[in-house]
């Protein structure tokens, strides 16, 4: 695998930041991420066309870009790949509403051969697209083995308009797949939190896939508001300093789950995953150190067997922690080179959910405020 690293900014124009011995006729596959200003400008996506003319390009919006060490905002980062004993193959759709999320999972992996399918990397619109269900209608098709992790594209804090384009200039409503075929790719992977608990549990009694409306037979928005207190009039962008993690049955795990909006008229939540009925939910406050430790570990996991530098590290991050982190941003993704060491190439993105299986089973779930990080290996 050889890697090839550029950054675009406003004031600097595109700038080489990774280069090693690099032919952009022989590139596969680009990533983009960048603001959604930017990716929404047609000439952006036929400079990137015309440079690597025989690559899938993947484009997204973020609530941020990762490239080696840096977090920028406003800014393209790109990271064009070229595989040597790997193929892909490509799948996009649109949706038009989050109930058809499900139905958008099969979809997608039905587009893709089964035949060799090792990984699929799944990145889908942040505001029109239920993360739990996509997930839950991937799986429906995919073989369990196959591993899937991507995350929901992001707008800054503003939560108004996400982008995604494959080999297109990028719209909204948009989901994309990339499926990795062949022995000779490794992929790993790692995602964990750092968010601490506090209050006692409360039953969800009420509510409809990502929309929550009791807990213990209450208006969820009212017991909410009264535990953010002041920050309350701030909602919805207070609610990603203060997500609610959810305790499920299976394997006794828990997800974290962050507000999307809130509903003054039913005293509702919408959330960016599914909050089922019957489970048990907490409110959850951030912890600066325990945030760095989690991208710390969450790069830790990714690493198996011989590989302790993979060729590429995939970092996509939620907004809540950039949020949080604010000024120590950068120290979540600086502990991850220090695991990896400089040979690895660091890309991604901050945004509105994360894909992955957690950490102790193979099972994907829709993640919110942890570091997901990916990992990938040609041997």
């Amino acid at each position: 695998m050889k890697i090839q690293q550029k950054k675009f900014s406003g004031t600097g124009g595109w700038q080489i930041v990774r280069n090693n011995e690099f032919d952009t006729e022989l590139c596969n596959f680009v990533l983009v991420f960048g603001s959604t200003g930017l990716l929404s400008d047609k000439s952006f996506y036929n400079t990137i066309e015309s440079s690597y003319p025989n690559a899938a390009i993947l484009l997204n919006s973020t609530a941020g870009e990762i490239i080696d060490t840096q977090v920028n905002d406003e800014t393209i980062s790109l990271t064009a790949i070229q595989l040597e004993k790997t193929t892909i193959a490509t799948a996009t759709l649109q949706i038009e509403n989050v109930k058809d999320s499900f139905e958008a999972g099969k979809k997608l992996a039905g587009q893709l051969d089964p035949v060799g399918l090792k990984y699929v990397l799944i990145i889908a619109d942040g505001q029109k697209v239920n993360g739990s269900d996509l997930v839950l209608g991937l799986q429906e098709l995919l073989h369990e083995d196959i591993i899937i992790t991507g995350g929901l594209a992001g707008d800054g804090a503003k939560f108004a308009k996400t982008v995604i384009g494959l080999n297109e200039v990028p719209l909204e409503g948009r989901i994309a797949a990339i499926g990795f075929y062949g022995n000779n790719i490794s992929v790993t992977y790692g995602s964990v939190g750092g968010y601490d608990s506090f209050g006692h549990e409360r039953l969800i009694t009420k509510s409809k896939q990502n929309k929550l409306y009791e807990l213990d037979s209450k208006p969820a928005l009212d017991i909410y508001k009264q535990y953010l207190g002041e920050y309350a009039k701030d909602l919805p962008l207070s609610g990603l300093l203060f997500p609610l993690s959810i305790r499920t049955n299976e394997y006794n795990s828990s997800l974290v789950r962050t507000i999307l909006s809130v509903n003054e008229e039913e005293k509702s939540l919408t959330f960016a995953g599914n909050m089922p009925e019957g489970t048990y939910a907490r409110l959850m406050t951030a912890n600066f150190d325990r945030l760095i430790e989690g991208a710390s570990l969450a790069a830790q996991n990714t690493i198996s067997g011989k590989i302790k530098e993979p060729d590429l590290a995939l970092l996509i991050s939620c907004v809540g922690r950039k949020l949080v982190l604010n000024q120590r941003i950068e120290e979540e993704v600086e502990v991850i080179r220090g695991i990896y060491g400089n040979k690895t190439a660091i890309t991604g993105f901050y945004s509105y959910g994360e894909i992955a299986p957690s950490l102790n089973y193979h099972k994907c779930e829709l993640h919110n405020q942890t570091m997901t990080i990916t990992t990938f290996t040609e041997e």
